[in-house]
């Protein structure tokens, strides 16, 4: 047989199996279970992209995230604003100061507007902050900076800032990982010291000393498309349960990794080697491992803008998929009584709204329905369909309903159902501009990262940033566009 002929032969056995695997993994996952976790116990932290987002869940979801987060070489919220020049420049290098002050003023109008929990929720909660002096990706004045946001809004007393071990960019340990001052990946490094025990013990108090010798409980890897499609985020996370949280109401902890740390680029390394498992096993942790896509760009989360303008709010489409899942395992079946509808699906969509419809759940008194994780109903859905209004034309998003018992409690929470708005009427619709997508940018209608554009607004992807790449943008509102035509 020709080398030429062989080689491409076993090139093509090489890619069926790639995908093969691809399709086992997708069939091997399962949807998150409801666990009725304790809501008043969940919390958050994060690396790195994951420190920043971690910080982002905690601050926007304060009422979620009550117990509150760590924080791992992250930063201030918000600190980018929508800018990666910022995200690379200020956020990480500390190449300039860093507006705290404006960034305060930022969060409490977000606030005030409802686009993010209210900040009291943050005055009980917990903050445990890590930075390694050796640590030249996020700078300690970047790590010094949060502290100083954090003041405004967590009481002193309730914050620990670690800044004096000799740790460099990475997820530290205390018996695993490369070595203590480097960077480099898996990112994480053994510097003898158990920073997810620190972690977890700041924001829950006293815990039971660890399992050092087999974990009891369960790893189980979970579909995530059903809470989010695309946006960066991969088909599937991880869980871990420990073998009491079967029986009883546990702890929530919320795991981020950071940058090329997702299962893709370092296998189940940060979800298996960082630490958490092991205190989690004895002091009932429920712990919920997301994870990026390669898609997503450097496999970070999205906390300067590359995936939505409203990243860091409660709409923003990774934050309203994290916030759904952690509604998914502090909820159950026994919780409101009630198991999850079933049949979810949508129909009659127009340029504005959508019609989400489900089967009946028998000894419901009404439904909540939620897009991205966020409730639209006002008032409890008597029925079983509801039309949920002013979306943005041109654009997918995602629906899940939770029934109510008698008392207004939520039962499961529903599988999501996905809708596209149409393009809206031609004509006295909206202007289109055709164009490169540079020009798209330099004309205020678009912006680029790492080499692709974006429609401003919508966030829609418009392929590579050049003057070759030709789309048609259609304006809807102010600062809006959509791919389309009039």
């Amino acid at each position: 047989m020709p080398a030429m002929r062989r080689n491409a032969m076993w090139k093509g056995f090489a890619a069926a199996a790639v995908i093969t695997a691809a399709v086992q993994a997708a069939t091997a996952a399962v949807p998150l279970p409801a666990l009725g976790a304790n809501p008043a116990e969940v919390s958050v932290s994060g690396l790195s992209a994951g420190g920043f987002m971690a910080v982002q869940l905690h601050v926007a979801y304060s009422a979620t995230f009550k117990r509150g987060a760590g924080v791992v070489a992250g930063g201030p919220y918000y600190c980018a604003e929508g800018s990666v020049l910022n995200a690379t420049g200020r956020c990480m290098t500390h190449s300039t100061s860093i507006p705290v002050s404006t960034l305060v003023s930022t969060t409490n109008s977000w606030a005030a507007s409802g686009a993010i929990d209210p900040v009291s929720n943050l005055t009980n909660s917990k903050v445990y902050l890590f930075s390694g002096t050796s640590d030249n990706t996020v700078k300690q004045p970047v790590m010094d900076d949060l502290k100083t946001y954090y003041q405004s809004f967590v009481p002193a007393a309730n914050t620990v800032y670690k800044n004096n071990l000799g740790a460099g960019h990475a997820m530290v340990t205390d018996d695993y990982g490369g070595a203590c001052s480097t960077t480099a990946a898996p990112y994480i490094n053994n510097c003898g010291f158990d920073l997810a025990g620190e972690i977890l013990t700041q924001l829950y108090g006293p815990l039971n000393p660890r399992n050092n010798g087999t974990l009891g409980g369960t790893f189980t890897e979970f579909n995530q498309s059903e809470f989010v499609t695309g946006h960066g985020v991969a088909a599937t996370g991880w869980l871990y349960v420990p073998q009491a949280c079967t029986t009883t109401s546990c702890r929530v902890h919320l795991v981020l990794h950071g940058c090329k740390q997702n299962y893709t680029d370092v296998s189940d390394q940060y979800v298996k080697k960082t630490g958490y498992n092991r205190w989690a096993d004895t002091n009932n942790i429920i712990l919920i491992y997301p994870q990026t896509s390669t898609a997503a760009t450097n496999s970070c989360w999205d906390w300067w803008g590359y995936d939505s303008a409203n990243y860091a709010k409660k709409s923003g489409p990774q934050m309203a998929a994290m916030k759904a899942m952690i509604d998914r395992v502090t909820g159950s079946a026994g919780g409101g009584g009630l198991p999850a509808p079933t049949g979810v699906g949508t129909s009659g969509a127009t340029s504005s709204s959508m019609v989400i419809g489900w089967a009946g759940v028998s000894g419901a008194s009404g439904y909540n329905v939620y897009r991205g994780g966020s409730k639209v109903n006002a008032s409890p859905v008597a029925g079983t369909s509801y039309t949920d209004t002013g979306l943005a034309a041109s654009t997918t998003y995602s629906w899940t309903v939770a029934a109510l018992n008698a008392s207004n409690v939520e039962g499961a929470m529903s599988a999501a159902a996905t809708g596209a708005t149409t393009a809206g009427s031609g004509g006295g619709g909206g202007t289109c501009y055709t164009a490169s997508n540079y020009t798209h940018t330099i004309a205020g209608r678009a912006y680029a990262l790492w080499g692709l554009t974006y429609a401003n607004g919508s966030g829609q992807s418009m392929g590579l940033w050049n003057i070759y790449a030709m789309t048609t943008l259609k304006q809807t509102g102010t600062n809006y566009y959509v791919i389309g035509t009039c």
